[in-house]
């Protein structure tokens, strides 16, 4: 899937962009344009863009352009911006968290997620779905972008973290063999960790699994091949620097 994924060039820096978002212009930015914002980056892929983002904090909301302008305040809590009309454009920031682009190939509607282990937990990727399915979308024409994120080779987390995104994953009563059974095979969500009581989680893992669930076909969902922790060249993450720096992930409404 790594094919998918392509670098491009804006104000002689690179940004990331995913083959199946083609019949949009999006970009997944790296740290060189910090501390640009959308609203300086909104012009590189569409001149006739409106910006919209929310102030993120690890939830499942999801908001439109016209409930954000009908809260009264600037920028409201959420961490998803589903699109209304042509140039709307919405952004998400992200460090080690999953930046999530998504598009409707027939009605050209987008939707930017930010998806945390707290927002994969409450399901917002899910919400964002449900959202696009009551304005009339079928499963079958979304396309999907999860972007640079923190891998998870790199993603140590408690057991308790690891149960709450885990259970999203399994029906019913979580059972004994939870770990096992969300471990191993080719693309697990979980990996071993050295430590007691840790386990390493791979959120754009638990991500995809959550859309299959959803009926969501594999080939419909492309995952970056880069770990913001292991390229600080290219990306700031929390994890490793510990500093509240972000890189802007958009796309704009066909």
């Amino acid at each position: 899937m790594s094919s998918l994924w392509h670098w491009r060039m804006a104000q002689g820096l690179n940004y990331l962009t995913c083959s199946l978002l083609d019949p949009w212009q999006h970009g997944f930015f790296t740290r060189q344009f910090a501390p640009q914002t959308p609203e300086s980056l909104a012009p590189l892929l569409d001149e006739q863009a409106h910006v919209y983002r929310v102030k993120q904090v690890h939830g499942q909301r999801v908001l439109t352009p016209s409930q954000v302008q009908a809260s009264g305040v600037e920028r409201p809590e959420a961490d998803g911006l589903l699109s209304e009309n042509a140039h709307d454009a919405v952004w998400v920031c992200s460090a080690d968290c999953v930046p999530v682009l998504m598009g409707d190939l027939r009605t050209g509607r987008v939707a930017a997620l930010h998806a945390g282990w707290r927002g994969t937990a409450a399901e917002i990727v899910p919400e964002a779905i449900a959202r696009f399915e009551a304005l009339g979308t079928q499963l079958e024409d979304l396309r999907i972008a999860l972007g640079p994120a923190i891998s998870g080779v790199e993603y140590q987390v408690g057991l308790d973290v690891a149960q709450q995104v885990g259970k999203t994953l399994i029906e019913g009563e979580m059972p004994l063999d939870w770990i096992d059974q969300l471990s191993g095979g080719e693309n697990p969500v979980f990996l071993p960790d050295a430590e007691p009581d840790r386990i390493r989680l791979d959120v754009r893992q638990v991500n995809l699994r959550q859309l299959q669930q959803l009926g969501i076909d594999v080939e419909q969902v492309a995952i970056a091949p880069y770990c913001t922790y292991e390229n600080p060249d290219l990306f700031f993450s929390y994890r490793r620097d510990r500093l509240k720096s972000v890189q802007w992930s958009g796309l704009v409404h066909q």
